[in-house]
C-alpha cells in the first residue's frame, strides 16, 4: 500500500490490536479524531477510475478481483479516509438467483428477466454468493492483505426491500409501482420473494465478513418510498432478521437509507449498531431520537462538495457539531459522491474532519442517554 501519506497518519504510532477507528466509532468507543469515509469514495469522479473504465465494462470490473481491488484502493491513495469500501454493485448477487443482469451506458442497470408473480419467484434459484460472487471475495481478502492497520475493510449489500425493488421493476423506477402491487396484491408472493432476498443478504455479508471485511453496511437506497406503515409491516421484520443472522458475524452493522426522515423512531427500532441518515435528516433530532447503543453516521449534502470553499467549510462544521457531541460518530455524506465531484474538495473535506476537535467530538467513554 504506497501512497503520500498525511502527516497526521504517518505521526501515529497505532496498536495493531487495537480495532481501526471507524470500527471503534461503530461501537461507540473514544477515538482520537472523528473517522470519514464517503459513499461512493470509488468511483467516477476520479480520473483513474474514469481510464479503467474507458477499457472494461462494469461486470468485466466486478468480475475481476484484481481490478475491484485496484478500484476499491484508488481513493485510499490519493485520501485520508479510515475506511476503504470494496468496489462492488449491490445487484450482482442477484445474478446468482436466476436473473439476467447487465448495465447500459454508465452504470444503469436492467433486469431483463424481472420477478412480477409467486411463479417468477418460486423459479428463483438459492444462490452461493462464496461461489457466485467469488471475485469480490477475493478482492475483499487482497485489499485487506493491503491496507494499514488503522483503515477498516467496509462490506456492502443492498437491503431486502432495495434489492426488491430492483428484481421487480427491471431497473430504477420514479414511481415503484410494480413493487407496491406485488406487495398490495400478493402478499404471499412478497413474503417468499423478501424471506429469499434476506437469506441472500445475510449469506453474501456474512461471506465478506470470512473474507475480511471488518464492518458491514446495508444500502436501503429505496426504501423512502413507502409510508412509515408499509415499511413496518413489509420491511422492518426482514431486517430485523437481516440484524440478527449477522450477529454471528461479530463486525459491526451499518444500516443506511434515504427519504427516512419521518420514520426515525420507527429506524430506532432496529437492532443495528449504526444509523446512516441522508442529508434532509437533522442530525442533532437524530442523536435525541437514538437509543444510547446506536452510533450515527452521515449527512452532509453531497452536493456542497461544488460548492466554494468557505461555504463547503461552514457546513461540514454544522453537520459535525451536530453529530458529532456524543459518542460513536462517523462522518459520511448524505449519499454518494456525485460523478463530477472535483477530488480537491474531497481532500479538503476529509482534512476538514480529521482537523475536528476531538474535544468537541464526543471522545468519552460511551454511556448517554438511555
Amino acid at each position: 500500500f504506497e501512497r503520500a501519506q498525511p502527516a497526521s497518519r504517518r505521526d501515529r504510532r497505532v496498536n495493531t490490536a487495537e480495532a481501526p477507528p471507524l470500527v471503534a466509532a461503530c461501537r461507540r468507543q473514544p477515538v482520537e479524531r472523528v473517522p470519514v469515509w464517503l459513499m461512493r469514495q470509488a468511483g467516477r469522479y476520479l480520473p483513474e477510475y474514469r481510464e479503467l473504465r474507458s477499457r472494461y465494462g462494469m461486470l468485466d470490473i466486478l468480475g475481476s478481483a484484481e481490478l475491484a481491488a485496484r478500484v476499491t484502493l484508488q481513493p485510499l491513495r490519493r485520501f485520508d479516509f479510515d475506511g476503504a469500501i470494496i468496489f462492488a454493485d449491490i445487484l450482482p448477487p442477484l445474478i446468482g438467483t436466476g436473473l439476467d443482469l447487465s448495465f447500459g451506458n454508465g452504470t444503469s442497470p436492467r433486469i431483463h428477466n424481472p420477478v412480477r408473480s409467486a411463479h417468477d419467484v418460486a423459479a428463483l434459484r438459492e444462490a452461493d454468493p462464496r461461489r457466485d460472487l467469488a471475485a469480490t471475495m477475493s478482492a475483499l481478502r487482497m485489499v485487506r492483505a493491503e491496507l494499514p492497520p488503522p483503515v477498516a475493510l467496509i462490506g456492502f449489500s443492498g437491503a431486502p426491500f432495495t434489492l426488491a425493488t430492483y428484481a421487480i421493476e427491471g431497473g430504477t423506477s420514479r414511481q415503484f409501482t410494480l413493487t407496491k402491487r406485488m406487495m398490495f396484491e400478493q402478499p404471499a408472493a412478497w413474503r417468499a420473494l423478501m424471506e429469499r432476498l434476506t437469506r441472500l443478504v445475510i449469506d453474501y455479508l456474512t461471506a465478506q465478513v470470512e473474507a475480511g471485511a471488518q464492518l458491514l453496511q446495508v444500502f436501503d437506497s429505496w426504501a423512502g418510498v413507502l409510508s412509515t406503515a408499509d415499511y413496518r409491516a413489509h420491511v422492518l421484520p426482514f431486517l430485523r432478521r437481516v440484524c440478527a443472522g449477522l450477529r454471528p458475524a461479530g463486525v459491526p452493522l451499518i444500516y443506511f437509507s434515504t427519504g427516512t426522515g419521518t420514520m426515525l423512531d420507527l429506524l430506532a427500532e432496529l437492532p443495528c449498531d449504526v444509523l446512516s441518515v441522508d442529508w434532509r435528516v437533522d442530525l442533532a433530532a437524530a442523536r435525541r431520537l437514538l437509543p444510547a447503543r446506536m452510533a450515527l453516521q452521515g449527512n452532509l449534502e453531497p452536493a456542497l462538495l461544488f460548492a466554494p470553499e468557505q461555504v463547503l467549510e461552514t457546513r461540514a462544521r454544522r453537520v459535525l457539531a451536530a453529530g458529532a457531541n456524543a459518542p460513536g460518530y462517523i462522518f459520511n455524506l448524505g449519499h454518494g459522491i456525485l460523478p463530477q465531484t472535483p477530488p480537491e474538495s474531497v481532500a479538503r473535506l476529509v482534512d476538514l474532519v480529521h482537523g475536528y476537535p476531538v474535544a468537541a467530538a464526543g471522545n468519552a467513554p460511551p454511556g448517554g442517554a438511555p
